[in-house]
């Protein structure tokens, strides 16, 4: 099966990253924001895109880049946060007295380490793996700086810090609001990411001040201390996209819209048909084959994969499911999570899947719910047919084998098992194991009850003037 690139992290590089450095990278990731814009009760790193928490993002980015032991700065009262990013560390900062309060919280977790810290925001989540490795590799040589900046040039500067750059490389970072005229005339703006030599962060990070229009602490005062003790620093570039911070909702609806385009984009450049492409929608780890014909208004949850030559109808939600080569499945069809569509399979319309296999050209087409169970290769399951897999208390399986037929508006209960080539008559409610090549049907059978409905119609008549004269009086 071919992966695509929508599989990956949000701004997952088509070509090979560049070498790093070589040097062992830990990462410190910051946060501890509450996202007061966000007028939310979940912290700011926790909303998601793509399926994936923001936090989630700079995790997964971080993996693909091989960077650890990875520390993440929390603030109280975020729980949440922690149970997320484990197994990653975490500490807490108890007090926010800015960036450079927050990354010196992470020392004691970091100790003994030697080597570089990669200094990150967990709302930031499209920096790739690539950008990062040109950081590291920017720290190889006999002299590497001390320290390396992700710098961008953004169409607005507006309130972003500037980076001050002379003839020995970097020489200061200025908060814009602390800039002078001349100094905010600069275009080359910082991200906030930087890459630190351990050694030097934890020997010059003390030493920041709170002397400053806002009153915090700093990380980028670091740039100019290190220039103080002789260390040299050094600024790679990034790309505009890749560092859009997130702090509001809007901010958090372009962020999906960005992210979505680029997977769309992967997945065509991989091989696969989207009919509208701006109506299917990806999660960050969907996985799609080559030659897959996706329809439109498609929704794929965390958890898909679509193998090659799978056909996609539309208007179908699918999460945590498995589609195998050359199935079918829509329009109008739910897959939930544990749903494994085998080579061949059909699902049809309005038709929901759950926690179920189907086998090899096993066909669901019409109006039909199949939870908890195996559907056995080239069985056959009639319209309005349900699995009863749960009684209130308990889940229970249903298996059906292969071949077997299920009539239409059956209502298997489960536990049950359904035979190979066994036949499940329409309108049947199965209780008890059906044998291979038997037939099921209900007992009693039909009764016709003459007359009955014009007496039932004029009963319900009386009724309903019975009703109308109580009204009146």
């Amino acid at each position: 099966m071919a992966k695509s690139n929508s599989s990956k992290t949000p701004a997952a590089a088509k070509k090979a990253a560049p070498v790093g450095s070589g040097r062992p990278t830990a990462a410190i990731v910051l946060a501890a924001g509450q996202g007061t814009r966000m007028k939310s009760r979940h912290p700011k790193v926790m909303h998601k895109v793509a399926g994936r928490t923001l936090v989630g993002h700079v995790l997964a980015t971080l993996k693909d880049e091989a960077v650890r032991p990875v520390v993440v700065v929390i603030g109280p009262d975020m729980g949440p946060v922690a149970k997320a990013v484990a197994p990653h560390k975490t500490v807490e900062q108890t007090e926010r007295l800015g960036t450079g309060h927050a990354v010196l919280q992470a020392h004691g977790a970091l100790r003994g380490f030697e080597g570089d810290v990669l200094i990150v925001y967990g709302d930031t989540p499209f920096v790739t793996a690539a950008t990062y490795a040109r950081m590291r590799a920017a720290r190889a040589g006999k002299k590497p700086p001390a320290i390396v900046v992700l710098g961008f040039e953004p169409k607005d500067p507006g309130g972003y810090g500037r980076l001050v750059v002379g003839k020995k490389g970097l020489e200061r970072i200025v908060e814009v609001k602390d800039a002078s005229h001349k100094e905010r005339k600069i275009r080359l703006c910082n991200s906030g990411i930087m890459l630190v030599d351990a050694a030097v962060l934890w020997r010059l990070l003390p030493k920041v001040t709170n002397k400053n229009a806002k009153g915090e602490f700093y990380l980028t005062d670091l740039v100019g201390l290190a220039r103080k003790a002789k260390f040299t620093c050094a600024v790679v570039n990034g790309d505009e996209d890749e560092l859009l911070g997130i702090n509001s909702r809007a901010e958090l609806a372009e962020a999906e819209a960005l992210l979505q385009g680029r997977m769309r984009r992967a997945a065509l450049e991989n091989g696969a048909t989207l009919t509208d492409p701006s109506t299917v929608y990806f999660s960050a780890d969907t996985v799609v084959g080559q030659d897959v014909e996706i329809g439109p208004f498609v929704v794929f949850g965390p958890g898909v994969v679509v193998a090659d030559e799978a056909v996609i109808k539309g208007f179908c939600h699918i999460e945590g499911a498995s589609i195998a080569r050359r199935a079918v499945v829509g329009p109008h069809a739910r897959l939930r999570p544990g749903a494994e569509i085998g080579p061949d399979a059909h699902v049809g319309n309005f038709v929901e899947i759950k926690n179920a296999v189907l086998e090899q050209g096993a066909k669901v087409n019409h109006l039909t719910y199949v939870g908890d169970a195996r559907v056995g290769p080239a069985a056959n399951i009639g319209a309005g047919t349900i699995t009863a897999n749960y009684d209130g208390f308990n889940k229970s399986f249903t298996d059906i084998g292969a071949k077997a037929s299920i009539g239409s508006n059956s209502v298997l209960v489960a536990p049950v098992k359904i035979g190979d080539g066994a036949i499940v008559a329409a309108g049947a409610v199965v209780r008890k194991d059906v044998p291979a090549d038997a037939l099921a049907v209900n007992e009693g059978g039909q009764k016709n009850l003459a007359g009955f409905a014009p007496r039932y119609r004029a009963k319900k008549k009386a009724e309903k003037a019975a009703r109308s004269a109580r009204r009146k009086t």
